[in-house]
């Protein structure tokens, strides 16, 4: 048991005495927490700017404009004469999108005769498309409703059979995502993934840079076993992320206003495998690599792969099963599952039980790989020892 204590002493004493392991898993997480979530603080885009081009010119055609500009997604901010005109806005980026108007749009209405508006969007940023279209196309067919329920009226059908002319109106509510944003959607897991990294590349530091094979302080670190050496470390690790992890998973989704229903005593449990996991990911990848330039590198070649495979940023579905069934190994790919369910969408801790088991599944596989290579490691130190 001392020995396991002076590792796990030694270990939390390299992380404030070596710098790179200092400005990973403290100053990296402190900035990250502080500016990565600043581009998705407004959650969803507002007030797209946008061009009209009214052919029309009559009460309706500006009613029409009037409501579009009026919704919070879209803003008219010209209203141009000509589609030649508004196109060479579009291509200046003045403007994200053109609302044409063709003429006879009023007097094709009034008559129950289809009266398209043509709407021009850049679906280059898909997320301003989906913006505008949605906003323009609200209003065009609620407005159409309108009109034909007064048409109707006017010549004399019964009002509440005219009122039937959208006869099945939907209600969308969204559901643990009440604005409908960016941030609630990207963020939790986001957050995991960022814990994830800066804690591979800092166990993988600290497992390359002097000090860190073996436990070559003086003391009993110097004299643990790798059972000791192991179990030393992960407790480290396991300590430093309790502070980190109710920081990313409690407290910053609370200060930038993102859904919390679930326990934070859930959150945490959950978390305990997969720091446990990253944490033996980590010490795996710094014993086969050895070098502290080779650990940063590897793990800044990954970091996009890992981002794709985690299942929020590309749809799972379109992820070839062998590739899906790989990203198992990955703690964070389960880690986002399971707490993004116990977080976010208020599920007990039961309901993740399948992503639970896996991490500590990942946990023991991976504490376990650590363990043969510092089996290893100490049997070629000896047999070295012993030659010379």
């Amino acid at each position: 048991m001392s020995a396991i204590f002076g590792v796990f002493r030694n270990e939390f004493s390299r992380i404030f005495t070596l710098r790179p392991a200092f400005a990973t898993l403290i100053l990296a997480t402190c900035l990250y927490a502080a500016f990565y979530p600043q581009p998705y603080v407004n959650e969803a885009l507002r007030d797209l700017p946008i061009a009209i081009v009214d052919h029309d010119g009559t009460l309706g055609s500006q009613e029409l404009a009037r409501r579009v500009d009026a919704t919070s997604d879209v803003a008219i901010t010209m209203a141009l004469p000509d589609l030649a005109t508004a196109q060479h806005e579009v291509y200046a980026r003045n403007i994200s999108g053109i609302l044409f108007i063709p003429q006879y749009f009023e007097r094709d209405l009034l008559h129950g005769r289809p009266s398209p508006v043509a709407l021009y969007a850049d679906a280059s940023y898909f997320l301003a498309y989906q913006r505008i279209n949605g906003g323009v196309g609200a209003v065009a067919r609620t407005f159409g409703i309108e009109v034909e329920t007064a048409r109707l009226i006017a010549a004399g059908v019964d009002p509440a059979i005219a009122a039937a002319a959208d006869p099945m109106p939907l209600t969308s509510v969204a559901l643990f995502n009440p604005q409908g944003g960016y941030a609630t959607y990207v963020l939790p897991a986001a957050f995991i993934l960022l814990v994830q990294q800066t804690l591979l590349i800092g166990v993988g530091l600290l497992g390359t840079l002097p000090g860190g094979r073996f436990g070559t302080r003086e003391g009993q670190a110097a004299t643990a076993g790798p059972f000791a050496i192991v179990f030393g470390k992960l407790l480290t690790y396991l300590l430093l992320e309790a502070v980190v992890l109710p920081f990313y998973l409690i407290i910053l989704p609370y200060l930038y206003g993102l859904p919390r229903l679930g326990s934070a005593s859930h959150i945490l449990i959950f978390a305990i495998p997969f720091v446990l996991a990253v944490g033996g990911f980590g010490m795996v990848v710094a014993a086969i690599f050895r070098k502290p330039i080779a650990v940063q590198l590897t793990f800044a070649a990954v970091g996009l792969p890992f981002f794709f495979l985690a299942g929020f940023a590309w749809p799972p579905e379109s992820i070839p099963p062998a590739i899906r069934d790989a990203a198992t190994l990955l703690p964070s790919s389960e880690a986002i599952d399971g707490l993004v369910k116990i977080s976010q969408l208020g599920a007990p801790l039961f309901d993740a039980r399948n992503q639970f088991l896996t991490l500590w599944a990942l946990a023991f596989l991976y504490g376990g790989l650590a363990l043969a290579l510092e089996y290893r490691d100490r049997c070629r130190l000896r047999s070295n020892s012993a030659a010379a």
